[in-house]
């Protein structure tokens, strides 16, 4: 005969490896609700709310750049160059843009400014703009009245008529 086993509840059995607490003790020592931080700084120290310079785009001047170009350009030793662009702080791609507005334009384009340009700057350009596309306008119809009074020219040789004496007058003397 096979005998039957108690059934107990799942609350009533113990875990499986486990031991057995005594009622009130956590299992889990350490994180009682006094306790908790939730993720916060811990009480009792400040939080300084500091907010961090913003970095600003460095700027060289154009004697700066000349400088450094003619000493890159004289470097002659394995790493000097390396060593000049670690004292002075500076990337390879500096050379080359420099050297290539240098190639391209000399001591104007190395001191050019970045950005807006200032409103008058601006207003000045603008209408000397416009006035080149007027003065452009105008040589245009100059070329036109000059090529106009040359066939005018040309006519008055084919016909036979004097420049002076004026058309379709017929003088009988």
């Amino acid at each position: 005969m096979m005998t039957k086993h108690a059934k107990t509840a799942a609350k009533e059995r113990p875990l499986g490896g486990s031991t057995l607490l005594s009622p009130g003790e956590r299992s889990e020592p350490g994180r009682s609700s006094v306790e908790t931080t939730n993720g916060r700084a811990p009480r009792g120290v400040a939080v300084t709310n500091e907010t961090l310079e913003r970095p600003r785009r460095r700027t060289f001047t154009a004697e700066y750049k000349l400088g450094v170009l003619q000493e890159a350009d004289v470097a002659s030793a394995p790493g000097a160059i390396g060593e000049l662009l670690r004292r002075e702080g500076l990337y390879s791609s500096h050379l080359v843009t420099w050297r290539r507005e240098r190639d391209a334009g000399a001591l104007a384009s190395l001191s050019k400014r970045r950005g807006p340009q200032p409103r008058r700057l601006a207003a000045e350009k603008k209408r000397v703009a416009q006035l080149e596309r007027e003065n452009e306008r105008l040589r245009h119809r100059l070329r036109q009245a000059e090529a106009i009074i040359e066939l005018q020219k040309k006519l008055h040789d084919l016909l036979g008529i004097e420049p002076g004496s004026p058309q379709g007058i017929e003088t009988s003397a």
